[in-house]
């Protein structure tokens, strides 16, 4: 990896640090850059997600004042958090690569659709609020617990707008202010994560330049989102977000 490379990854660490820290989808950031400077498909993924978790931890810690009196709900739900991402990141290593190559630009044009959406998700949650029609089960019953289980999977597999998947499953199924939702997100995309990246370190091959790179710019992120974050336009984020995804699918489908 080059001088050049380097920093590039460095950059992209940052960059989706401060992404999954505010809304999610950072691996999008990450992914083709990594694909970028010569890195199979898996290597990339794999390195990715144990670069990421430094920064989901960051992340969680950030929102600590939002995660007050959360206990509950986070063991519920970071249950199904570890258990799914187990569960992906075993996929990951079982399925052959070809499987991944196929699969991705699935994955990829599925999570773009999501952070396209999400604003309108975000909208129905508050109208749903307004109306009086949120469920009664303060912790989103068993619906909500399948769906971030089924997320977890699709975490540990790949990942990119996981936490746009959380956003909308519990921001539809909980009685609660959006921040307080992007703090349990923020943990249960860390307990994924970091499953996920402890599984690889035993199971598959680490580009270790890459994930230390990452690791470091994703912690710079993490912060950084924490604090200043909520002040980004989330139209530029999500524009960003789109362009780097489809130069993904374009790199992975065409090169």
């Amino acid at each position: 990896m080059t001088l050049w490379e380097a920093l590039a990854v460095l950059l992209a660490g940052i960059a989706a640090g401060t992404i999954n820290t505010i809304v999610g989808s950072g691996t999008l950031i990450t992914f083709p850059v990594l694909l970028a400077v010569g890195l199979p498909p898996v290597t990339a993924n794999v390195s990715n997600t144990l670069g990421l978790a430094p920064g989901s931890l960051a992340g969680a810690i950030g929102y600590r004042a939002e995660l007050a009196g959360q206990r509950h709900r986070l063991i519920r739900y970071g249950t199904a958090s570890l258990i799914g991402g187990l569960i992906g990141a075993a996929l990951l290593i079982t399925l052959p690569s070809g499987a991944f190559d196929a699969i991705v630009p699935v994955l990829i044009l599925t999570a773009l659709v999501l952070v396209v959406v999400q604003p309108r998700v975000a909208r129905a949650m508050a109208l749903r609020r307004a109306a009086g029609t949120l469920p009664a089960a303060t912790d989103g019953g068993r619906l909500l617990l399948l769906g971030i289980g089924l997320t977890g999977v699709y975490g540990g597999y790949f990942g990119a707008a996981q936490g746009v998947l959380l956003l909308a499953l519990m921001g539809m199924l909980l009685p609660d202010d959006l921040q307080t939702v992007n703090g349990i997100k923020n943990v249960l995309a860390l307990i994924v994560n970091g499953v996920a990246a402890v599984f690889f370190l035993f199971t598959s091959t680490i580009d270790w330049t890459a994930a230390g790179l990452i690791a470091l710019g994703a912690t710079l992120g993490g912060v950084l989102g924490a604090k200043v974050g909520r002040r980004l336009p989330p139209v530029a984020l999500r524009t960003l977000i789109v362009l780097v995804g489809l130069t993904a699918v374009t790199k992975l489908l065409f090169f």
